[in-house]
């Protein structure tokens, strides 16, 4: 009986080798490298920037731009004159852009009441390689009779695209 277990001992470790050593003949170790890569631009920006439409006698001066801002001075002599210009802005990326928001602003505490502005909208949507127009109307109130004591007024504005989803 004890030769039998002997046996059976011995002959369930050479199974056990066999299987073994037949597994790592038939395995095989599989490798996957891969790599991944954002190629995607993000260009959405200020392209250009124009007087369109200046009253007589007004001074629109030289408009100036860089790829996030645009800048003007306009001088208005008397009541009822306006200066508009046009601010181009181009989706120049791949990536198709969606207005966020746009906020114009100015300190009416010490800022001038006779001078007024305002804008028209723009494409909320700015597919890749589209562009859309800002206007910008700056106007010497038509109704102010005096010549205020402040002169000036200093408009701030923030337009904000992000990705569309």
């Amino acid at each position: 009986m004890k030769r039998n277990k002997n046996i059976i001992i011995i002959a369930l470790v050479i199974a056990i080798l066999a299987m073994s050593i037949g597994y790592s003949a038939f395995a095989s170790q599989l490798t996957i490298n891969g790599t991944a890569e954002i190629t995607g631009v993000w260009d959405v920006k200020i392209v250009g920037i124009e007087a369109t439409q200046v009253s007589e006698g007004c001074d629109a001066g030289q408009p100036q731009y860089t790829n996030t801002t645009a800048t003007f001075d306009a001088k208005l002599q008397k009541p009822g004159d306006s200066i508009n210009y046009a601010i181009t802005i181009k989706n120049d990326g791949v990536l198709d852009a969606s207005l966020n928001g746009i906020l114009f602003q100015c300190d009416e505490e010490n800022d001038s009441p006779a001078i007024s502005y305002s804008t028209t909208s723009i494409a909320s949507d700015l597919n890749a390689g589209e562009e859309t127009t800002l206007e910008v109307k700056v106007m010497y109130d038509p109704d102010y009779k005096e010549i205020p004591t402040v002169k000036t007024k200093t408009i701030t504005g923030s337009i904000e695209y992000v990705q569309k989803q």
